[in-house]
């Protein structure tokens, strides 16, 4: 269910604001993201599975304050990272 090291660390490099940037929002948002589709589709196959189901809603939950917090501080980063991943349709 957990994304591979090396889909977590391409979508490092394409949402890294600098070299070597792990913790930004932009970076943050784009790998819950990835989580979050990938426990959707675990989910859709496994209806039985409750469990994940909390986590899933913890992992949307850290998004939603992230991209608050983004928008509050740059409202251009927000809307260029939200037209880039999708989000907000």
């Amino acid at each position: 269910m957990a994304i591979s090291k090396e889909k977590k660390d391409q979508i490092i490099k394409e949402y890294a604001r600098h070299e070597g940037d792990t913790g930004s929002a932009e970076v943050q948002i784009a790998v819950l993201t990835e989580d979050i589709n990938n426990l959707n589709a675990h989910l859709k196959a496994n209806k039985q599975d409750h469990h994940s189901y909390v986590g899933l809603l913890k992992k949307i939950g850290h998004r939603r304050n992230l991209l608050r917090y983004l928008k509050n501080k740059d409202i251009n980063r927000y809307r260029d990272l939200i037209k880039r991943l999708g989000l907000r349709r």
